[in-house]
């Protein structure tokens, strides 16, 4: 879903900090976009264990009082629905370099984490989740530690194939179970 924190924040805050009809507009666009998931999603399944993957919950539950990273990946580190509503408005009134000054939000992303937040909110809101847990790794790390875990246990082999670098398009990338 086009929902990413960078492009929501480019296409649609242009102000530092933006201004107040820019953010009830970012709220009612994710929300729309939601909505054409939404209902298959809670149809599919109720969420039980939710999982968040990402630099931006990952900032979102350290502003929430989560520990930081250097306690280690395996340190439990939640964020709730109310903190993130409590922290949209405060992010909002301001501007990404009063931001990065903020525990556990870094630089580079401070101009983008009030989209994610909207983003979060507003899903966590459309399916009911109350709370979930941060993954200290991206969805990235998670294919590999899947594909490292089936291996080790002896299951057929994931259906992983060569990659071809964007850098070197003749060139290929080996998975790791050849």
């Amino acid at each position: 879903m086009p929902l990413g924190a960078g492009r929501l924040t480019r296409a649609m805050l242009a102000h530092d900090p933006p201004k107040r009809s820019e953010v009830r507009a970012l709220r009612r666009y994710v929300r729309e976009t939601l909505s054409e998931v939404v209902d298959r999603l809670r149809w599919e399944s109720v969420p039980r264990n939710v999982v968040a993957t990402s630099k931006t919950f990952k900032q979102l539950a350290r502003l929430a009082g989560a520990p930081p990273q250097r306690e280690g990946p395996f340190v439990r580190r939640v964020l709730t629905m109310n903190d993130v509503r409590d922290w949209i408005p405060r992010l909002a009134r301001m501007s990404a370099a009063q931001r990065a000054r903020l525990r556990g939000v870094s630089q580079p992303r401070a101009r983008q984490i009030l989209a994610g937040a909207v983003v979060a909110h507003a899903t966590m809101s459309a399916l009911g989740v109350e709370r979930l847990r941060v993954c200290p790794w991206a969805l990235r790390e998670g294919i590999m530690l899947r594909h490292l875990e089936t291996n080790a246990s002896g299951s057929a082999e994931l259906p992983l194939q060569a990659l071809v670098r964007n850098d070197q398009p003749d060139a290929t990338v080996t998975p790791l179970h050849q």
